[in-house]
């Protein structure tokens, strides 16, 4: 599924989308894309309202720390990885998101 444009997500930055009501978190490291789950596995909080040092992902609300490239929790209170998705670029720069059918996945 079609998500976003590359061009929308300059390298060190960060986008929320969402997709059949399930907020999912684009991330650019470094020119490659990855996807994980926008709600924080802690307490619902949108990781999008947190800081990208790198290539870990503060949660504003409690300060949890994920590995975005793993989606594994680095820091307390957090105890749960992220779900992650896979990311494919299009010829044209668009970002696509290969989901499973049904539900999306989310660690709660």
């Amino acid at each position: 599924m079609a998500v976003a444009a590359l061009q929308d997500l300059a390298p060190g930055t960060m986008r929320l989308v969402q997709v059949d009501g399930t907020d999912i978190l684009l991330v650019n490291l470094d020119g490659t894309v990855h996807a994980v789950q926008g709600i924080c596995s802690h307490e619902y909080f949108e990781l999008d309202k947190g800081f990208l040092t790198g290539d870990s992902l503060t949660c504003a609300l409690h300060l949890s720390r994920f590995d975005v490239e793993t989606g594994e929790a680095l820091d307390p209170p957090a105890e749960l990885p992220l779900a992650r998705y896979p990311v494919s670029l299009e010829a044209d720069g668009t970002i696509v998101l290969e989901l499973p059918e049904g539900p999306i996945p989310v660690n709660e």
